[in-house]
């Protein structure tokens, strides 16, 4: 079946797809997945990210920001790039930010200011922010949610939690994106018992490629890169832990993904 899905978090900047990134965004338009946007999560990923969109109007946006892992490094280089390609009109989104305990790469002082000064410049420009959160759920609450009156939108990006957080989530007005760890029998089963609780238009999809193949394609993929042509398994996984079809899931999480970055 062709869908014309949105691939809301992958990222295409990663080195890993320097060398065949044109026949990648072939398989995923092959695939159905029509447009994509490209994660910003460093200074270089950024650029690398923005150059890539302007040079594909249509198919490719992208969004800006520090990820929590590199929040050490958020300075006023960083924070002037951001504001420069959101002036510029070059991105949908800020972030990748948000915070990340599960790993400490940045000490939790840093991440949070980082994460202050992204949401600052959210509220200041009016985009919408691109979250990110692991094992960090009091204190990412406690950051964003004084924030969320001067914010137009924001989603969860890659939902991997709880019953209790993703009820906490809504509550707040964040859209939820759903990646294929909902795929993993290892650590992902949870999720397929609780995204029934996510409003028709409040879901997203997304691959966060090259991270997180989607463990339940078959034949087995020989490689573990993950890539924006497997969007249709999770969108497949998900549908069906809805117990929704998948043409129906196709159509809200595009058209949410459309309203949501504000794709033409």
């Amino acid at each position: 079946m062709e869908h014309n899905l949105v691939d809301i978090g992958a990222n295409l900047a990663h080195d890993s797809f320097d060398d065949d990134r044109d026949a990648v965004l072939q398989r995923a338009a092959d695939a159905g997945v029509s447009r994509i946007v490209i994660t910003g999560s460093s200074d270089d990923s950024n650029e690398k990210a923005a150059s890539l969109a302007r040079d594909h109007p249509g198919i490719l946006w992208s969004t800006a920001g520090v990820h929590p892992h590199h929040a050490s490094d958020y300075g006023d280089d960083s924070d002037a790039l951001i504001r420069k390609l959101a002036a510029a009109g070059n991105i949908v989104a800020v972030g990748e930010c948000g915070l990340d305990y599960f790993r400490n790469f940045s000490p939790r002082e840093a991440q949070l200011a980082a994460f202050q000064a992204q949401l600052d410049i959210a509220a200041e420009t009016g985009l919408p922010v691109f979250l990110h959160q692991r094992d960090a759920h009091d204190d990412f609450v406690e950051v964003l949610e004084p924030m969320l009156p001067k914010l137009s939108r924001a989603v969860a990006h890659c939902f991997t939690g709880e019953h209790e957080s993703l009820r906490e989530y809504l509550a707040m007005g964040l859209y939820i994106g759903v990646t294929g760890w909902i795929c993993d029998e290892r650590r992902g089963t949870h999720l397929k018992e609780i995204v029934p609780i996510v409003p028709d238009d409040r879901l997203m999809i997304e691959t966060d490629a090259p991270y997180l193949m989607p463990r339940t394609i078959r034949p087995k993929p020989k490689t573990r890169r993950n890539e924006p042509m497997y969007l249709p398994e999770v969108l497949r996984v998900l549908a069906d832990a809805r117990g929704q079809t998948e043409a129906h899931v196709a159509k809200i999480t595009t058209a949410n993904a459309e309203a949501f970055f504000g794709l033409s």
